[in-house]
């Protein structure tokens, strides 16, 4: 099925996935071991389970200022170079001669800003399934205007998602309230956005030590829009919680930061566990003699390819990024009942 822009088709997925009460996931990506880690996770999920053409949703944040992931995509940091190579890439993974061509590829600009994502917001929209066109910035009522004024002008391109929330007021405050179910259906109404990016409590905007998720809230605002919610993060949610987010109104999750975080941790010890043949064993004793490794790591074994190599460190993150996104795909992306 491979990549999939259409504005009719991709609004069909999204019905579809309500239809199934399944969350649709988005990843978002910066290298390209973490965009085949993404779907090779997808892959193995939708032969384990029957369905081969499952619908993923890959995204990267262009000019957005706590990180630009077209940027990084590329060592020279110019958002335009990152971004091109991440559809070419996608466009070389989706091909008929792909392991992943029967999946359904949506792509993804999160957090488009309205100012300084101008000259990106002038790209052919056509190229992309969705877009987040994010106004949060300035005043509510400033922040529809401006939405709204966008969706008049891609909106027959391209599927929209608006930040009904406000993190400035209109005496310039900084706020991080919880989405009210009034003010999402206000938001809707006057954007004619297709969803919205709503604030539940979840790493969206919330600070780091205070994250909980308001499925109550989501509910409420489900009961006014319909499931046209999107949750940026999911790392808050309960287990008991998270495999119900569909229930709740949600109808797709943006993940990233749990990938990173959570990936990191499997390099080390690798690396630890293979000091001697990753870097040497002079440096091995070097940082044992600077107390940052302890005596039981080897320092016998000598250098070897196998480990000092730039493959062998992307394949420890390649396959601790494809495990986690498998383990969001066990919850929210469930075999459907057998039909009796």
């Amino acid at each position: 099925m491979s990549i999939v822009t259409d504005r009719q088709a991709v609004l069909a997925i999204y019905r579809e996935a309500a239809d199934r009460k399944r969350v649709l996931p988005c990843f978002c990506t910066e290298n390209l071991t973490t965009t085949e880690a993404i779907l090779d996770a997808v892959r193995l999920h939708g032969e384990a389970i029957g369905e081969p053409d499952l619908p993923i949703i890959l995204a990267l944040t262009n000019r957005y200022a706590h990180r630009s992931q077209s940027a990084n995509y590329t060592q020279t940091r110019r958002w335009d170079i990152g971004l091109k190579l991440f559809l070419a890439d996608l466009n070389v993974l989706a091909g008929s001669d792909s392991p992943y061509s029967q999946l359904r590829i949506l792509v993804h600009l999160d957090h488009t800003q309205f100012d300084a994502d101008e000259e990106l917001l002038r790209w052919d929209m056509h190229a992309f399934s969705s877009i987040m066109f994010d106004a949060s910035s300035v005043p509510l009522e400033e922040n529809i205007r401006r939405t709204r004024r966008f969706v008049a002008e891609q909106g027959e391109k391209i599927v929209i998602e608006g930040a009904c929330d406000e993190i400035v007021d209109a005496t310039g405050d900084i706020r991080c309230a919880l989405t009210t179910a009034d003010k999402a259906q206000a938001y809707l109404e006057g954007t004619g956005v297709d969803l919205i990016v709503a604030n539940l409590g979840t790493e969206h905007r919330a600070a780091a030590g205070n994250l909980t998720y308001h499925g109550d809230q989501a509910r409420r605002i489900r009961d006014r829009v319909g499931p046209r919610i999107v949750l940026h993060g999911a790392s808050s949610v309960p287990a008991d919680q998270i495999a119900g987010l569909a229930d709740d109104g949600v109808c797709k999750v943006n993940l990233w930061t749990a990938l990173e975080r959570d990936a990191s941790p499997h390099l080390l010890r690798e690396l630890a566990a293979h000091a001697d043949q990753a870097a040497g064993s002079q440096v091995v004793a070097e940082l044992k003699a600077a107390g940052l490794l302890g005596p039981a790591c080897r320092e016998d074994r000598g250098l070897s390819i196998d480990f000092f190599t730039t493959v062998y460190r992307q394949t420890i993150i390649f396959q601790a990024m494809r495990r986690i996104v498998g383990g969001y795909l066990e919850q929210w992306v469930r075999p459907m009942p057998s039909a009796r």
